[in-house]
């Protein structure tokens, strides 16, 4: 998995335990892919400040992943209900097939 993709996972699972300021930061950074100068410009801090700021702010998501997990466990349903539907493709299975995509739909 991309570093990208683990930290917009981290940030959908985590976000809204973070302060404003570390949302809107790591959510412009990861999401919007503002660079550290942009942040930093933006909230009209230096640039050490605003790296300082994402780097803490990656921290405490893994962190929380570290103790919860949640991240883990999503990317373990997602590949065995991947696996499920693959083979109910092969088996032609269309009521399994069916399931398994309603929930990575869902996921």
């Amino acid at each position: 998995m991309e570093d990208f993709e683990y930290k917009a996972l981290l940030f959908d699972f985590y976000g809204n335990m973070l302060t404003e300021g570390q949302r809107t930061a790591f959510e412009e950074h990861v999401i919007e892919d503002l660079t550290v100068s942009e942040i930093a410009q933006n909230r009209e801090v230096s640039r050490q400040a605003a790296s300082d700021l994402l780097k803490r702010t990656e921290r405490i998501l893994k962190d929380y992943e570290a103790k919860l997990h949640l991240v883990e466990k999503f990317l373990n349903i997602r590949q065995r209900t991947e696996g499920i539907d693959k083979i109910a493709r092969e088996r032609g299975e269309d009521d399994i097939l069916a399931l398994t995509r309603e929930i990575l739909e869902e996921l």
